[in-house]
């Protein structure tokens, strides 16, 4: 009941600051428009902080300062599963929320969180803005959660970085312990790789490289550097076994109760706000990599036919129904045209 009270006085207290500090004010209706309330699990450091404030700053101007979005960082009103109740109940408007997330609302997400689903971040982002291909999954959520998908956020290429180097096939993996994230797909996926797969908080992952109970992990190179990881994980391999993705969730009724004009509007400048946010951690990424290099990493490419050849099992095993197939052949083909 105490995790509940939190993030509910947050929205509260985050209510009462809008009605003073703006016009329209978090209490307006999707009829005049309001200042919408954004909560994101980010500092304000990171790229979709500032993508995201950024894209409340021309919402304002767009629309004359009938609609705006202020974001709260730092999971100040509650963790990601909390508050995508908040948001299904409208008492928050909007959420980035992990992947893991929606496929507990609907296991068919788990088709895009899946490796080799993504062969680079631009197919990503061509892909979840082709509503001929996502745009049912992305509505799945409305009628029974008033949960509208309206896109989302990279969270870059996940490669291997390992204190032994460096890595180019999976042969190279074998008897290595690497930590992954608690999930099954984390798990099949890195034992299919080659390596031992170690589930682990993050928080662990340092000291664990350092004495040798881990021998390397998987991750973006933004969180490589800014996790440290680099200084006891010299070798880096461009396996991309995996692009991850946050989505951006709206409360249905709300996008649905914006005129026809304003939300046209709305869309305009989502669709920029995740190019914005595409080129930050573009940016961001090459200066982790520039970073890590100074330190004394080395990065590698890998033999790419044959990662993805061990881990054709793992994805098959996870596409458990003739929609999950065809999605995931969608999503294939895009990476063609």
């Amino acid at each position: 009941m105490r995790l509940r009270r939190t993030p509910l006085a947050a929205v509260a207290a985050a209510m009462a600051l809008g009605l003073s500090a703006c016009s329209s004010g978090l209490a307006g209706t999707p009829e005049s428009g309001k200042t919408l309330v954004l909560s994101l699990n980010q500092t304000e450091a990171h790229p979709s902080y500032v993508a995201l404030t950024a894209f409340g700053e021309r919402l304002s101007e767009a629309t004359e300062g009938r609609w705006d979005v202020r974001v709260y960082p730092n999971e100040t009103l509650g963790a990601q599963q909390e508050v995508i109740q908040l948001v299904s109940d409208g008492s928050v408007d909007m959420a980035v929320a992990s992947g893991t997330q929606l496929e507990n609302l609907n296991i068919e997400f788990a088709v895009l969180n899946l490796p080799t689903t993504f062969t680079s971040i631009d197919h990503q982002m061509q892909t979840i803005t082709d509503e001929k291909v996502v745009g049912e999954l992305f509505s799945s959520l409305e009628d029974e959660k008033s949960l509208t998908v309206l896109g989302g956020l990279t969270q870059g290429e996940r490669n291997l970085y390992t204190v032994e180097g460096p890595i180019e096939t999976p042969d190279d993996l074998a008897g290595m312990k690497v930590r992954v994230q608690e999930s099954d797909i984390a798990i099949d996926m890195i034992n299919a790789m080659g390596a031992s797969a170690t589930p682990m908080s993050f928080g662990e992952v340092y000291t664990a490289l350092q004495s040798g109970v881990l021998d390397g992990a998987e991750n973006n190179e933004v969180s490589y550097v800014t996790q440290n990881h680099n200084e006891v994980a010299k070798f880096v391999a461009f396996t991309r076994h995996l692009i991850g993705l946050d989505y951006m969730l709206i409360n249905t009724d709300v996008y649905e109760g914006m005129s026809e004009e304003d939300r046209a509007t709305f869309d305009e400048e989502w669709l920029a706000t995740m190019a914005h946010h595409t080129e930050l951690w573009t940016e961001e990424t090459q200066a982790a990599i520039a970073a890590a290099e100074e330190g004394g990493s080395t990065f590698n490419e890998v033999d790419q036919d044959a990662f993805r050849e061990a881990l054709a099992p793992v994805v098959e095993k996870y596409l458990t129904s003739d929609e999950d197939q065809s999605l995931f052949d969608a999503i294939q083909r895009k990476a063609e045209q």
